[in-house]
């Protein structure tokens, strides 16, 4: 089977994605992250934290389920469903340095643990950072 037959057969045999429901599901998912995020920080508040700490508390505590529900295997079943809506910036970075590091947990915390962490997350930071300086560049010389 040469490249283009074997095109053709992936072609007919991949299952069809419905693009409206998945990205009406990916809105209402990351939208109910969002919501459990402001609860918690309407939370933090009630209880007489100060606002910036209340801020941090609820990045940390998103940050923590997520990498909680990632360890005991929720958050794939939740990304199944929910599609994009759960790369909401703070639960996917999360969930980019839990799962590699989960799964070489086996080959110990050195040489697993500790090198594979940022598997994921490691490229998406060293762009972020080099776009983020490109930006403020062009953003010096525009505002001067």
């Amino acid at each position: 089977m040469n490249k283009k037959e074997y095109l053709a057969y992936t072609e007919k045999r991949a299952k069809r994605s419905n693009t409206v429901v998945n990205c009406i599901k990916a809105f209402l998912i990351g939208g109910l992250i969002c919501a459990i995020g402001q609860g918690f920080l309407v939370l933090y508040l009630y209880i007489g934290v100060a606002e910036e700490t209340a801020k941090t508390l609820e990045s940390v505590t998103l940050i923590f389920l997520a990498g909680l529900f990632t360890g005991i295997g929720w958050f794939d079943k939740i990304a199944k469903h929910a599609g994009a809506g759960t790369l909401v910036p703070i639960t996917g970075f999360s969930n980019a340095v839990t799962s590699p590091a989960i799964d070489a947990k086996s080959e110990g915390f050195v040489m697993g643990v500790a090198s594979q962490m940022f598997v994921i997350a490691g490229p998406v930071i060293v762009y972020g950072t080099v776009a983020s300086i490109i930006y403020g560049i062009i953003y010096f010389f525009i505002m001067k």
